[in-house]
């Protein structure tokens, strides 16, 4: 697969993976409140969602080359002393 097939099939896949743990979420909430009286049976799908979209985005984010977590550790590269390469900002 091309990179760029790659990269847009990550993205859709982390998109969707997105989507289904926001409506997962958003049910189970909705489903605590009384007023609204929705099926109790579909409660635990809604939690089953949301593990699916998290599997869906780390899938995406897999395909796609997004999986590189240390990356995101801007914070800890830049300012942590153990993580610098130059000693003199010390």
């Amino acid at each position: 697969m091309k990179r760029k097939h790659a990269s847009l099939l990550g993205n859709v896949l982390m998109g969707l993976g997105l989507v289904v743990m926001v409506v997962g979420i958003g049910y189970s909430i909705l489903n605590q409140l009384p007023q609204i009286n929705l099926p109790q049976y579909f409660e635990h799908g809604a939690l089953l969602s949301i593990f699916v979209g998290a599997i869906l985005w780390l899938a995406g984010a897999r395909v796609g080359g997004r999986e590189r977590v240390t990356d995101r550790y801007w914070w800890v590269r830049h300012y942590d002393k153990r993580c610098r390469r130059n000693p003199r900002h010390g």
